[in-house]
Formats: structure tokens, sequence, C-alpha cells
């Protein structure tokens, strides 16, 4: 009975029914807060534009940045803090290892559950084509509502409408998928100064790589697995 009951919980949590889609949908097309519309049009964004979030475990906040049609680069909307992140920095290893993920990931419309026992969420499919190549396992790690979390960024259930609302509308319009970066620190010189000595240096310099590019470009990387390393274009 209790793993029936924790299978229940899971499936609840994660798999989305077709109707709670559906209101996931008109939701996302109904009037948002007046404060989140008022600074769209103050910034020149729209909802419905691309989406690109990055999220920092060090400094515990995550960024939502939209496409500006004007100019093709992403604008940072909002920076929300994370109200619960387990584990230290370093990626995430194993199945239950209680570890955010590091790396880049992306959510797909199948991914977005209106249904989640934790109000809101979306999954960022890890493991990626990097966490398999290095035979790392877990599942069901998600951008979700609450202020409790293991292994997932908890946004709160306010913070998470907010944020649900603008990907869902960024899919609805079109975008086939949006792209979740998540880094164990902001990468600058001085920050990857004090990480020499670190085992998880190697990797951190390969996610050093991702994360200049959209510095410089305001355009998320396209990324792929080659070598069990991440490349970019």
């Amino acid at each position: 009975m209790k793993i029936f009951l924790f299978l229940l919980a899971i499936s609840l949590a994660f798999f989305p029914s077709c109707k709670g889609k559906a209101r996931a949908k008109e939701e996302a097309k109904e009037e948002a807060p007046k404060s989140m519309e008022t600074e769209l049009a103050e910034k020149k964004l729209e909802r419905g534009s691309p989406v690109f979030i990055r999220a920092f475990k060090e400094e515990r906040v995550l960024e939502l940045f939209i496409e500006n049609k004007t100019t093709g680069q992403f604008e940072l909307f909002r920076t929300y803090p994370i109200a619960a992140a387990s584990g230290q920095l370093g990626p995430k290893l194993a199945e239950g290892d209680r570890q955010v993920p590091e790396g880049f990931y992306f959510s797909h419309p199948s991914d977005m559950n209106p249904n989640s026992s934790f109000h809101l969420s979306f999954n960022v499919n890890y493991p990626n084509a990097y966490d398999r190549a290095h035979e790392r396992t877990g599942t069901f790690i998600m951008v979700h509502g609450s202020n409790v979390s293991v292994g997932c960024l908890a946004m709160t259930d306010e913070k998470i409408e907010e944020i649900y609302t603008l990907c869902q509308a960024a899919l609805d319009h079109g975008q086939p998928f949006f792209r979740v970066h998540i880094f164990p620190f902001r990468m600058t010189p001085e920050r990857m100064a004090t990480a020499i000595g670190s085992p998880h240096l190697p990797f951190w310099e390969n996610l050093k790589t991702g994360y200049d590019l959209f510095e410089k470009n305001k355009m998320p990387p396209i990324v792929s697995v080659r070598d069990k390393e991440y490349v970019f274009e």
C-alpha cells in the first residue's frame, strides 16, 4: 500500500491530465497581473515572446529573460529569489543525492504541469545527454511552486504563477521549447579564481563557456555533447 501511494503521489505531481493542460493554456491567455503587464510594456517586451531561464545556486536566484522582437536579443525581465533548493555546489550525480543539477536543460510543452502537487511545475529534463554520458541518474527535477524542495527549485506559489504564465505563453505562441541553464554561481573570472582546487573545476570551466556566450551575445547558445563535454554554437 505504501508503494502504491508513493507512485500515485509521483503521478499526480508530474503527469498532467488533458483537462489540466487545457486549463493552463487558458490561464496563460488571461489578463496577467497589472504590475507584470506594466513592466513588460516599460521594457518593450511582450508576453508570448520566446523566454530563457537561468538559475544560480550560490546566489539563490532565477532569472527570466524574454526576447526583444526589435533587437532579437534576450533581455532580463525579472530576477526571482529561489525559496528552496537542497544540496551543495556541484552537479547532481545520482538519484536521491538531494542535489540540484548544474548544466544546460530545456522544457517542452509536455513538461508543463498545471496540476502539480507543488501548485505549478515544469520538468527541466535531467538527466540530459551530458549527464547520461557520465552515468548520472535522477528523475523529476522541476522548477515548481511551494517553498520546500529536494533536488528541485522551489519558487513559491506566487512567483511560479508568473514564471509559468510567461513560459506557457511563449510555448503557445510557437516557441518549441525553452532553455533552462543552471549554474553553481555567477561564473565571473573573480568567482572562478576562488574555485581553483575544486574537483568540479574542469566541469565548471566547461559550463563557463556557455555562460560567457550568453553574456556576450544575449542569445542562449545551441548546446550539444561531444566526447562527454558540452560544445556550443
